[in-house]
């Protein structure tokens, strides 16, 4: 059974960079600076097997109107087991993220997941916008 920690202190910042910088779609080849900024910037959850965490999730929030959750993932060979589920509600449940009028996620693959915990695809999409930068690790990382 997975042991959820929000304390930074016990984040394996290594393995974060590893599995989001090589292994995943959304942010491959994020600096390690970028990453490290993110996760002083957000409430994360680490998800661990004894000492050894095989698990993340993080949201951005004001802690009052919204949260955004990024950064979802399991290791490969941790995968199938319910963990991913696991730290979602993990984060989900924490004091700091209850009573937000919204919460907000990007996926690719994973819709089933979040529609189990309450997700839903935007009910008026038109009223959304972003500005996506896609390039933006590639290029040098301002001083």
């Amino acid at each position: 059974m997975l042991r959820f920690s929000t304390d930074p202190a016990d984040l394996d910042v290594v393995l974060i960079h590893d599995f989001l910088g090589r292994h995943s779609y959304w942010a491959a080849g994020i600096p390690r600076p970028t990453l490290e900024r993110a996760l002083a910037n957000s409430l994360c959850i680490g998800g661990y097997l004894g000492e050894r965490q095989v698990a993340f999730a993080r949201a951005v929030t004001d802690q009052a109107t919204f949260a955004y959750i990024a950064d979802v993932f399991v290791l490969d060979e941790f995968r199938g087991q319910g963990h991913g589920r696991a730290i979602v509600q993990a984060l989900l449940a924490d004091p700091r993220l209850q009573g937000l009028r919204r919460m907000h996620l990007v996926t690719r693959d994973m819709h089933q997941l979040y529609r189990g915990l309450g997700f839903s695809e935007l009910a008026q999409p038109e009223q959304h916008m972003q500005k996506h930068d896609p390039d933006v690790y590639r290029r040098p990382t301002p001083a």
